[in-house]
């Protein structure tokens, strides 16, 4: 690099970015990346200070635990129906708030406000509709229908789907709306002038040119099913019910136990499957831009 070069890199303009950005990278690599390249070393070791490398007798011991099991298929069970329920809902509001409606920005407002209340506001919300003698269950009451005590019940699960749906359908909804109005008018109006009908027009050209968009939400919508943890551990504690017991729940038990070399078996576990899940979605992503070049 000559020195007109170096000197041009380094002008104000450039190294200005870089000066603004240093504090957030700083802390970054010290309270993420650091840590997280540590985990991955005690996932190979018997004990985190003086340990010796055991290999991967960690991860067969974490693979062999029944506890492990139970959470892994939770967790899988809960993102394999929250996660397409949550598309389809706010895909769906998407297209009708895509429409000219009188009450269209009281309804984005609506949709959107779970994202900014505290999450111990949300728990103390439901609690109060579906504790032992919350809302729900004096309805039921009412009706002479027997209480049920949905979070130490099988109905659990849908109690946390739910709670997952109404937190995360207005981000979601949101993403899809500009996505939509993204596509150009002109499309819809020529295949109308070709004759095609609404679900044509909604299969060949929303979902077409709605696909970069939908790849996103989805990949955020998996990341954000990883985050129920906050809300099942206020609304159960510790160890909840067996339908509800995720691996978070897993993760956080082996730190109290200080059994930090399953915890971090597990994270790594983890973080790699959602890293083979993205990259499998990036993958689907360049396919189809290189198939509408």
């Amino acid at each position: 690099m000559s020195k007109i070069q170096l000197s041009t890199w380094l002008g104000k303009e450039s190294i200005a970015p870089w000066i603004f950005l240093a504090p957030s990278a700083v802390g970054f690599i010290l309270f993420y990346i650091i840590p997280f390249g540590m985990g991955i070393v005690y996932s190979f070791t018997d004990a985190t200070i003086g340990g010796s490398f055991v290999g991967f007798d960690n991860y067969s011991a974490l693979l062999s635990s029944r506890s492990f099991h139970k959470a892994a298929m939770n967790t899988l069970l809960f993102t394999s129906i929250s996660v397409p329920l949550l598309i389809l809902l706010s895909l769906v509001l998407a297209i009708l708030l895509n429409r000219q409606l009188t009450i269209r920005s009281w309804l984005q407002t609506s949709f959107v406000l779970p994202l900014v209340v505290p999450v111990a506001s949300i728990i103390m919300i439901w609690q109060i509709f579906v504790d032992w003698n919350g809302a729900l269950n004096a309805w039921l009451h009412s009706h002479n229908w027997a209480r049920i005590d949905w979070m130490q019940s099988d109905g659990s699960i849908g109690v946390l789907v739910i709670l997952y749906i109404w937190k995360n359908v207005g981000y979601d909804m949101i993403l899809f709306l500009a996505g939509l109005q993204a596509i150009p008018v002109s499309y819809y109006e020529s295949a109308r002038i070709d004759g095609a009908s609404r679900l044509r027009q909604f299969v060949h050209i929303t979902l077409v040119y709605l696909t970069p968009t939908m790849i996103f939400v989805v990949l955020i919508s998996i990341i954000n099913s990883f985050k129920v943890f906050r809300e099942t551990y206020l609304l159960a504690g510790d160890y909840p019910y067996d339908r509800i017991y995720m691996l978070q729940h897993y993760m956080n038990n082996m730190f109290f136990s200080l059994d930090i070399q399953k915890l971090t078996a597990g994270a790594t576990l983890m973080v790699g499957c959602i890293l083979i899940l993205v990259f499998v979605l990036l993958a689907v992503e360049r396919r189809f831009q290189s198939f509408m070049e």
